[in-house]
């Protein structure tokens, strides 16, 4: 008999094919809040209409905008978008953009509940994971400003109860995890993604595969989350293509929102991720690489390094990809080619001279330490390094 539990999330509702600006006018009537603030994608506030129709729908309750937190939501551009949303008497965060207007939002919604006003006031809020895999979790209160997200990238941020903020000090982004910091309403319009550069949906969808590849090989797979994950894949695999057919197609576009939903939600049964993700966010946080590229990059390889560990499972993600009894990792560097998407480290820039910093990053990540094939020193995390380089 195995035990565990499996925690569903704080989100109240997702609401997926309805009109952005009408779906949130509707739930903002409904939450009944009178002062709301927008976090938003900069190039979509300013070469399209999208946020316009928000501002628009929203009326006498809009109470503002910030337009620019970049990638990898750097604390200092969090802590301005906080001083407009206090001075505006924010009652309710609306992000409306990528993974990293999202987490701007849950980032802001922190600074706004416990005053934070200084780089520095993050540091009490964020969980720490030491090299042997020892973890410390921060407990606080989570903020009582709620969010509503309106996802542009398949990133899914909005479906978790996490979020980072990357700490330019010591160029390293952290995690800041509460209960409450999942968005209380997301969102799923597919129609303002077609703005969305088709690199970045694209490469989000395989982060999203990303997700389901490693719940579906994780030593605490359960069959429910098992079921989540294999048809997360069957969505993906289908949609990305034809997203890169028709870029157009709405349809799949929707069909690639659903696949990360599930995706997500079959980690909230306790299923971990792995290297892919751990050595991910070392090479986004501290090096600036694309969180999409870095699955397109990793994850065949840290499949192929897993593979003695946890080879049935990866049978299931070929056969989920609709490739059964061929070798996941072969089937995954495929599939990204067929995307027009990086596939070595070279292709994003990173050379050997930075594998040592990325080794010894990685082991500082939760999701490391729950690796199929255990990881304990920064030389197993170099094996994979070189064998994507």
């Amino acid at each position: 008999m195995r035990e565990h539990v499996f925690e569903f999330p704080a989100l109240e509702r997702l609401i997926y094919g309805k009109p952005a600006a009408q779906a949130l006018a509707d739930e903002v009537e409904r939450i009944g809040a009178r002062r709301v603030f927008l976090v938003v994608s900069g190039t979509m506030n300013r070469t399209t209409d999208e946020v316009d129709k928000v501002r628009a729908a929203l009326g006498s309750r809009y109470a503002g905008t910030c337009d620019s937190i970049p990638p990898f939501t750097p604390r200092s551009a969090v802590l301005e978008a906080a001083q407009l949303a206090r001075a505006a008497g924010t009652d309710l965060v609306v992000t409306f953009g990528g993974g990293s207007v999202t987490e701007g939002g849950k980032m802001v919604r922190l600074c706004l509940q416990h005053n934070i006003t200084d780089v520095a006031g993050f540091d009490r809020f964020r969980a720490i994971t030491h090299p042997d895999g020892t973890r410390e979790t921060a407990l606080y209160e989570g903020s009582h400003i709620p969010q509503i997200a309106i996802p542009t990238t398949l990133s899914a941020g909005e479906l978790t109860t996490g979020g980072g903020a990357t700490d330019e000090r010591v160029k390293r982004k952290f995690s800041h995890g509460n209960p409450q910091a999942i968005p209380r309403t997301v969102i799923f319009d597919p129609a303002p993604t077609v703005h969305t550069p088709l690199w970045v949906w694209l490469s989000t969808g395989v982060r999203a595969i990303d997700h389901a590849v490693e719940g579906l090989c994780s030593p605490r797979s359960n069959p429910v989350s098992d079921g989540m994950y294999q048809h997360a894949l069957k969505l993906l695999a289908s949609s990305l293509l034809k997203t890169k057919r028709d870029p157009a197609d709405l349809g799949s576009r929707l069909e690639s929102f659903y696949g990360i939903w599930l995706a997500i939600a079959g980690r909230h049964g306790g299923v971990e991720m792995g290297a892919s993700h751990a050595i991910g966010h070392a090479l986004g946080g501290s090096h600036g690489v694309p969180h999409g590229y870095t699955s397109c990059v990793m994850l065949p390889h840290v499949l192929r390094y897993n593979r003695s560990a946890n080879a049935e499972r990866q049978q299931l993600v070929a056969a989920a990809l609709g490739h059964p009894g061929e070798d996941a990792a072969d089937v995954l560097d495929h599939f990204i080619g067929e995307l027009g998407l990086p596939r070595r480290l070279a292709d994003v820039d990173i050379g050997p001279e930075q594998f040592a910093s990325i080794a010894t990053t990685a082991m500082h990540d939760k999701a490391l330490h729950a690796n199929p094939l255990r990881i304990t020193s920064p030389e197993q995390v170099l094996k994979i390094l070189e064998a994507a380089a």
